[in-house]
């Protein structure tokens, strides 16, 4: 793996695996993102429990399908944040669906 996906990832996932485990079960988490045609869980959502695995992994242990998430989650991150909606964001779908992609904008 190339240590720049791995530092890239880790830089764009600002929320620990707790974090994310415990925003994962609000309403808000369930409430926004793109459903799947059956109307389960959102892509948003079904990555933010792929996060939380690949945070419990050693960087070692990563293959290419953990990879290619990584980068998934990467690229995913640095377009929402870049269409940030102006004035206050705490409670938007906005900064709602990047905590489920494991990125909190309103941390520091």
């Amino acid at each position: 793996m190339t240590s720049d996906t791995y530092a890239d990832f880790r830089e764009a996932v600002n929320m620990s695996a707790s974090e994310l485990e415990k925003w994962l079960k609000t309403d808000e988490s369930q409430d926004v993102g793109q459903k799947s045609s059956s109307g389960a869980e959102s892509v948003g959502h079904d990555s933010g429990r792929k996060i939380i695995t690949l945070l419990h992994k050693k960087k070692a242990d990563l293959d290419e399908t953990d990879q290619a998430h990584m980068r998934k989650v990467v690229g995913y991150v640095h377009r929402h944040l870049a269409q940030r909606p102006s004035g206050d964001v705490e409670e938007t779908k906005w900064r709602y669906s990047l905590m489920n992609w494991g990125h909190d904008p309103l941390k520091k």
